[in-house]
């Protein structure tokens, strides 16, 4: 099974709303928040002044989905709920 690994800034709010509408989709077999490995920086900033180190938290998700139709839905929905929200969501290949 796939997995797809989400990294979203914002508030525990966002993320649980997030997690809740993946959890929704048809075929979803897991979403999980995973722990931050290195909870004091980001390993993507350059600068741990940066704005968005500071406006939000960082939390990482994987979802398990059975295919790509799957992985293109939670894609498409992920980045949806992310505008809706004023959120940022990123997919990166490990954490």
């Amino acid at each position: 099974m796939p997995t797809l690994h989400l990294r979203l800034v914002g508030d525990r709010n966002d993320a649980d709303a997030l997690i809740s509408t993946l959890h929704g989709i048809d075929g979803i077999e897991r979403v999980e928040e995973v722990d931050d490995l290195m909870p004091a920086m980001r390993d993507d900033s350059s600068s741990s002044g940066l704005v968005d180190d500071n406006e939000g938290s960082v939390y990482y998700l994987e979802v398990e989905v059975p295919g790509e139709l799957q992985a293109d839905a939670v894609r498409v929905i992920a980045e949806i709920e992310a505008e809706r929200r004023g959120i940022a969501v990123e997919f990166v290949d490990e954490f």
